[in-house]
């Protein structure tokens, strides 16, 4: 069994996806990243970086409970206990882990930076919003390149790049892109949720989902983005 930490977020649907995907027996425990849950003493010890989705496999590597933090840390660890979705080939391997490091290190901060200073900034700077918006833009550009001469990030299979990378490419509106010019980013993304383990993993928490009209008080974003983010802990 896998005790899971997570809320509706990208980065902890990716996840949800995957425990669907691999049928693994799990349990949910929300996290309510607006109301400070993250900071909690108990979810320290699993997470030290404060940050959903983190794991306790409570059959882990020799049969002891293994806790892990870090989603794409995580998504590695269970496609290696069970065998999917990361080729053993070594080519194959690596075109998906580095397309898993695209996700990590460049459309999971660039989109969420984009998503921040367009919709959740307390004030409108016009830099951040053309910045971001044009980094998601070209990112958003690179993708699309790609997967018209491939059907999947990594070539032909389903592997742990998309399960990384799906979530965060959804609703391209809300970084200021027209899904209508991303032709197969938006095959892409159509392919992927069709899949019946993905649909599912998607109701994780669902009616916390963050929507585009959400107002944040100052409260929340202080938790979120502000002073209590920041405390010594």
């Amino acid at each position: 069994m896998i005790d899971v930490y997570t809320w509706p977020t990208p980065n902890g649907h990716k996840v949800h996806i995957m425990l669907e995907e691999c049928g693994l027996e799990h349990n949910i425990h929300g996290i309510n990243i607006r109301k400070g849950d993250q900071f909690s003493n108990d979810f320290l010890k699993i997470s030290p970086n404060n940050r959903i989705p983190a794991i306790v496999d409570q059959v882990g590597p020799g049969g002891a409970p293994y806790s892990l933090f870090e989603s794409g840390a995580i998504l590695i660890y269970l496609a290696e206990k069970t065998g999917k979705f990361l080729p053993a080939e070594v080519r194959a391997r690596h075109d998906t882990l580095q397309w898993l490091m695209f996700q990590m290190g460049n459309v999971g901060p660039m989109f969420g930076q984009a998503h921040h200073f367009r919709n959740y900034a307390a004030e409108k700077m016009e830099y951040s919003i053309e910045r971001y918006t044009n980094e998601s833009g070209r990112l958003y550009r690179i993708m699309d390149k790609h997967l018209g001469e491939n059907e999947y990030l990594a070539g032909d299979e389903y592997t742990i790049a998309d399960i990384a990378t799906f979530p965060w490419s959804r609703g391209p509106e809300r970084r200021g892109q027209d899904i209508e010019l991303l032709p197969n980013v938006k095959r892409w993304i159509e392919t992927i949720q069709a899949r019946p383990a993905v649909a599912k993993a998607l109701t994780v928490l669902e009616e916390h989902q963050s929507k585009p009209t959400d107002v944040i008080d100052e409260e929340t974003r202080s938790i979120m983005f502000g002073a209590k983010q920041f405390e010594n802990r």
